[in-house]
């Protein structure tokens, strides 16, 4: 059978799995749809909190982007990794604590007003809607190549799937379908990087493999991508030329936004007790390594055997899946000198060969020419890993709006239904809004991703952790933060990105600082902000300070001391 064959009959598979799950598990009352009844094993809560932490750009964009910069690709491996360990240790038993339903809810009640609720509503929307334009252009590039459409039919298919199981099921629907995804989405990970592993070192468990001699060669594979890439005009793939500046603004943004993520926090409530939120993380850091220790392997492959299929090769000699990934438009060649072959080399005057780096793992089998089964997997495990976030981000686009919005503010006395039908029409304009943005994204799947992240770091993370760890914070302090912390991001962010406000270039970065890293600077600007206005106002009540002082007793720690 060919490859798209299979890919209809394991991703039809797959998506009726994930659809009868929804059904089965349709959210009945407002518990169920936002936090899955508080009733969540933490080994499922481990497996859906992993299925909805690593997205398309955990599945697509971190290998495509390790793929292409090598080195300087490690940070959103230290980033994303050390900010789920922080996540876990230091926000995530606090935040299940204090039991509530969302970040914004948790923020409302801390801060004692609704115009901090209202203000968290507004940072939790951008946040989400910033993320799920990554996963949405995700969905949209394993449509076009596998069920060879357009990216932008790619992208409303996707929009129609996600609809379906995060209207109909809420976060107990989510849940559910997510511990399926993160099943499809690792072992079509784990599949075809063990696969060319062995074909490559030799080496069955690909963490050791990519470090490894070359079969039939004295020259490990690392050496030899050096060598490839230096001889092609890159800089040397083990070398990083990234401002080690830039660097560490970049972990430390994705690391503290990590940790200030709406939709990876709300997982923290669906699990009975505040021990199981822990035992939850545990799991759930287990499962996200198996895939993080991965991908920088699978970078090396994928880069490897594409410098030595393409390079110097005729054009009319190419593999069927030149051509195939040609017709969407993510591969282009351009025979400059005419002389047949592709050219495919770092100086941008002379290079003839331009591939987009989010098609990296899903074109790594076809390179390799592994079966079609396997190719076809990749297909599935990518829809998951896109899907299974999408759904979680827009599960707090809608909660945001029907709970924090409409019931804590406009309307304290709509009946349970209502809010329930509220948060499902929020979900429909969400999902709405995704779909543009994932047919007109800002930048490939990791980098928009980054921003994100950058965001969620510029506005949550601080009021969070004072939150917490502050009984002076007060409301004036939390509101200035994220106001200060969010308004500076975008508006770095969509300088550099989008043009606005006279545009730049890297030359303009201040202190040398990209877009992604950015939100490091606007996080510390959020905290002196929050401290300094907070010294001129007055402290918070006494039963908001007894509050803070409860939620850092761990449970059962009052019971122990009386007796």
């Amino acid at each position: 059978m060919n490859v798209q064959t299979w890919t209809y009959i394991i991703v039809g598979i797959t998506f009726a799995l994930y659809i009868g799950i929804a059904i089965w598990s349709r959210a009945g009352s407002t518990k169920d749809f936002y936090v899955a009844g508080g009733g969540v094993s933490p080994l499922a809560n481990g497996l859906a909190t992993a299925a909805d932490w690593m997205s398309a750009a955990s599945f697509l964009g971190m290998a495509g982007i390790i793929s292409f910069t090598g080195y300087d690709g490690s940070v959103y491996l230290m980033g994303w990794t050390g900010g789920y360990v922080l996540l876990a240790l230091l926000l995530a038993p606090y935040l299940r604590k204090f039991g509530k339903f969302t970040v914004p809810d948790f923020i409302g009640d801390r801060y004692y007003s609704n115009l901090a609720r209202t203000v968290a509503v507004i940072c939790a929307v951008i946040v989400s809607f910033t993320y799920v334009a990554g996963q949405m252009r995700g969905v949209g590039l394993v449509f076009s190549r596998f069920l060879e459409v357009e990216v932008n039919a790619g992208v409303l298919i996707g929009m129609v799937i996600v609809l379906f199981y995060a209207v109909l099921g809420g976060m107990k629907g989510i849940t559910y379908t997510q511990v399926a995804q993160y099943c499809v989405l690792i072992f079509a990970f784990m599949v075809p990087a063990i696969f060319i592993s062995i074909q490559m070192t030799g080496n069955p468990i690909p963490q050791l493999g990519f470090g490894a001699d070359l079969v039939g060669e004295e020259i490990s594979l690392l050496d030899k991508l050096d060598g490839l890439s230096k001889d092609l005009g890159f800089s040397q793939y083990t070398n990083g030329s990234k401002p080690k500046i830039d660097v560490f603004f970049i972990t430390a943004a994705l690391m503290v936004g990590t940790a200030g993520l709406p939709h990876v926090i709300v997982r923290f409530f669906t699990v009975p007790k505040v021990k199981d939120a822990r035992k939850s993380a545990g799991y759930a850091l287990l499962f996200i390594a198996i895939l993080y220790t991965t991908a920088p392997a699978v970078a090396v492959f994928a880069r490897t055997n594409l410098i030595e299929t393409v390079s110097e090769h005729p054009y009319k000699e190419m593999p069927d899946w030149f051509s195939k990934w040609e017709k969407t438009g993510l591969i282009e060649f351009e025979d400059k000198n005419e002389d047949g072959k592709i050219q495919y080399v770092a100086d941008k005057e002379t290079n003839e060969l331009t591939v987009d780096r989010d098609i990296m793992v899903l074109a790594n089998p076809e390179i390799a020419n592994l079966p079609n089964w396997v190719i076809a997997l990749v297909a599935a495990g990518g829809l998951a890993a896109a899907l299974s976030t999408a759904a979680g981000l827009l599960l707090v686009i809608s909660t945001s709006i029907s709970h924090d919005l409409v019931k804590k503010q406009l309307r304290p006395n709509i009946s349970d239904k209502g809010e329930l039908v509220i948060a499902r029409l929020s979900a429909v304009g969400a999902v709405c809004i995704a779909g543009y943005f994932g047919i007109n994204p800002p930048d490939f799947v990791a980098a928009t991703v980054a921003l994100a992240f950058g965001l969620a770091a510029a506005s949550f993370f601080p009021a969070i952790v004072l939150g917490i760890f502050s009984k002076r914070m007060n409301k004036q302090g939390a509101i200035s933060g994220m106001l200060v912390g969010i308004l500076l991001m975008l508006f770095y962010m969509t300088k550099f990105k989008f043009g606005w406000f006279g545009g730049g270039t890297e030359n303009d970065y201040f202190l040398g600082i990209s877009p992604e890293g950015f939100g490091t600077v606007a996080m510390l600007a959020n905290f002196i902000v929050a401290i300094l206005v907070s010294s001129f106002y007055k402290a918070p009540p006494q039963d908001i300070q007894e509050l803070v002082e409860e939620i850092r007793i761990p449970s059962g720690a009052k019971d122990a001391v009386s007796h």
